[in-house]
């Protein structure tokens, strides 16, 4: 065991970081297990749990409010959500059990590889920031475009929503907005053209795109010819939520910089603790071979 006093520190509050790393992880890992392996028993559990008279929840639950709830836990959502909780644990979980594994028993193995995938991690964040602000138009272009073939592919209407609809519709909701750049995209999207012509009402919008009344989850139009006959007084039309995300993170840009800064700082101060604990180990290992 290391002597000096600020080794030490740096041993324990690495060891006390990736422990908690370690726990979360593994908590996303099971529950994305649990997912991918039996969706079922995860949807009916979820269910009970919500709905039964005997649940702390269940005074809060509405009739619309668990509509809602057995849309985001159909089939289709489940399984496209185990696998990315799945994939996050996993990585996070590997990490973390180097740093915890290499400070308990200051091995400078896995203190080094700790370290050199945090700084790999680092590089890929500066270079994701640099890019991002050398090549804004470029990048502006590509982001758009992979939105709007979100929309294109997958964004659909009525029963058997899928997790990109889901989503679709609590940002547009959430954030009163319309398609990427506004109600057009979704003349492009197939499969809500498809089921727009299966209703026969003429639907031009989805509801999420209507100015809501109530809880925007719910997603009931103030005005119900809205998705039929969209103007601005009743609708977000022309309001895409590409340029409407653009003015937030404008607007909050000092909240952006800070939250940016903290997290690098963590990251750095987490990288110099595994180096400098690997170097005091170093040492030590060599002060008692030499006497």
């Amino acid at each position: 065991m290391v002597a000096d006093c600020g080794a030490n520190c740096a041993r324990w509050l690495l060891c006390l970081a990736n422990f908690i790393f370690i726990c979360v992880s593994t908590g996303v890992l099971i529950v994305g297990t649990w997912l991918a392996a039996d969706k079922a028993s995860f949807i009916n559990l979820t269910l009970n749990i919500t709905t039964s008279k005997y649940s702390p929840a269940s005074p809060f639950v509405s009739e619309d409010a668990e509509k809602i709830l057995k849309e985001f836990v159909e089939p289709a959502v489940i399984e496209q959500a185990a696998y990315i909780l799945i994939a996050a644990g996993a990585f996070i979980l590997v990490i973390s059990f180097l740093g915890y594994c290499g400070a308990i028993k200051e091995s400078r193995v896995l203190l080094t590889a700790y370290g050199i995938f945090l700084i790999i991690i680092f590089a890929l964040q500066i270079t994701l920031i640099l890019l991002c602000t050398l090549y804004k138009s470029q990048a502006d272009h590509h982001s758009k475009g992979f939105l709007k073939s979100t929309l294109s592919k997958y964004y659909t209407t009525g029963d058997n929503k899928d997790a990109v609809t889901l989503s679709w519709d609590l940002i547009m909701a959430q954030m009163s907005c319309c398609g990427v750049d506004g109600y057009e995209d979704f003349r492009t999207a197939r499969l809500f053209v498809e089921k727009s012509s299966a209703e026969g009402l003429g639907r031009q919008v989805p509801e999420s795109c209507c100015i809501l009344t109530g809880d925007p989850l719910l997603l009931k139009p103030a005005d119900p010819s809205c998705i039929i006959s969209p103007t601005q007084s009743n609708s977000y039309l022309s309001t895409g939520c590409y340029d409407k995300f653009s003015f937030m993170v404008t607007e909050n840009l000092n909240l952006v910089i800070g939250v940016v800064v903290v997290v690098a700082a963590t990251q750095l101060l987490a990288i110099i603790f595994a180096f400098c604990l690997c170097r005091a180990v170093g040492q030590e290992r060599d002060y008692h071979y030499k006497y």
